[in-house]
């Protein structure tokens, strides 16, 4: 079955990553948030930097290290985790991701426009701690 509405699979990644790292009270490492998410450890590993680098996670090293929040969950939105991977969202994108529309108006009308706008918004209303309580 396909999907009108599809988030990459690095996105998920982080998203979720972020709300098991925030939900937990000991510190998660790459094996465990891998694990959990059934998800490539040398992936998460890689997003999971990502966040480090932007200030979302503090990373610290050895057998007893692992990610924790740098942040308050509260402050932290899903879309500051979206554009930390993905990078801004557009609301002049192309569902149709053509470089050149050979048409004078949008096939889509404003609608494409309109949901990237609401999804953005949706996105920015929503923080980690939310979700502290999600199983």
């Amino acid at each position: 079955m396909s999907s009108a509405f599809k988030l990459s699979e690095a996105v998920s990644i982080a998203i979720h990553s972020m709300m098991l790292i925030a939900q937990s009270t000991n510190m998660m490492n790459v094996i465990q948030v891998s694990k959990r998410l059934d998800a490539s450890k040398h992936h998460v590993a890689k997003i999971l930097q990502r966040l480090v680098k932007d200030d979302f996670l503090n990373s610290i090293r050895g057998p007893k290290g692992g990610f924790i929040l740098k942040k308050k969950a509260s402050e932290i939105t899903l879309y500051d985790i979206y554009k930390s991977i993905e990078g801004e969202l557009s609301p002049e994108y192309c569902v149709f991701e053509t470089k050149i529309c050979p048409f004078d108006k949008c096939i889509m009308g404003v609608s494409g426009n309109k949901f990237t706008t609401e999804f953005v918004n949706y996105l920015k209303s929503e923080t980690l701690d939310k979700y502290q309580n999600f199983k």
